[in-house]
């Protein structure tokens, strides 16, 4: 299977593009996009999830124009997008079978699918507990589980862990990593941990451009060299965010050791550390980055 985007741009008004010019080219595995919020990401989604046109270029699965041929791609999609809603007085079974019976299922198959990832997703206990009742991770999960009910070949999950504590942050993540198998997952956040953990490839977006495609370790030689750290005093902070990429901070009594990233050493008392892909996304999406 593949999916091939070839010049894909929308223009939502004369002087603003939300997508421009993208390119890119996947197979099964899962695929992390990455950018800030406005980058871009969930005009792409749209787009692969046939919701919205483009204004130019094409989306291809295994070769087909889906704009020709939206159901060649309909039928092997499912979908989680950022802002997926709930009926609250259905109970996660009823939900899963009106979700069914929209995507067509038949009712023996859609008995046996909705059995299936109630398991897959962990809720097979509160199967029958009204949806309003859900925490924000179960819904998350519901979600899922309705993007799954067609065994989909491409699934898109949009913003997927946002509003999640840390403990349903990862269960999200080990369950999206579990699923990939066979398929073509694309994971669309602005949380870099979320890729991290999960991603098999990650593609960097920032204002509706690419600005990397890489297998995570490959991306982290980007700023190989590149990434230093050091003690410096609280007073000299700001001056030195004016100067630099500052990726992290840790408070000591003595002074706050920061993490930098800059081509050259910025201080005779620094020292150069392994980049993290913390260091590569801000370096990327920064005014200072360099396209890849």
């Amino acid at each position: 299977m593949k999916l091939t985007i070839e010049h894909l741009s929308k223009q939502y008004r004369r002087d603003f593009w939300g997508l421009r010019d993208f390119n890119l080219e996947l197979g099964p595995g899962v695929i992390g996009l990455l950018g800030p919020n406005g980058a871009g990401k969930s005009t792409l989604m749209r787009m692969l999830a046939t919701i919205t046109k483009p204004t130019a270029g094409t989306i291809k699965w295994n070769d087909v124009d889906i704009a020709k041929s939206p159901d060649t791609l309909r039928t092997v999609l499912g979908y989680l997008p950022q802002d997926f809603g709930v009926y609250p007085n259905l109970n996660a079974v009823e939900f899963l079978e009106y979700m069914a019976a929209i995507k067509g299922l038949d009712a023996k198959t859609a008995r046996r699918r909705i059995d299936e990832l109630l398991l897959v997703v962990n809720l097979k206990d509160a199967a029958r507990r009204p949806l309003g009742g859900y925490s924000g991770g179960m819904k998350q999960r519901i979600g899922i589980a309705q993007a799954l009910l067609n065994d989909p070949q491409l699934l898109i999950v949009d913003e997927p862990t946002v509003g999640l504590d840390p403990e349903e942050r990862v269960r999200f993540r080990n369950l999206l990593s579990d699923l990939s198998g066979e398929r073509i997952v694309v994971l669309s956040t602005h949380i870099v941990s979320d890729v991290e953990a999960t991603a098999t490839e990650i593609v960097v977006v920032n204002k509706g451009c690419k600005l990397g495609h890489h297998a995570p370790e490959k991306l982290l030689k980007v700023l190989d060299g590149k990434v230093w750290q050091w003690l410096v005093p609280s007073a000299e902070l700001p001056a030195l965010k004016q100067q630099h990429i500052v990726s992290g901070m840790l408070r000591h009594s003595e002074g706050v050791q920061v993490r930098v990233v800059s081509e050259h050493s910025p201080s005779s008392k620094a020292q150069a550390i392994l980049p993290s892909l913390e260091d590569v996304y801000l370096y990327l999406v920064s005014a200072n980055g360099v396209k890849h």
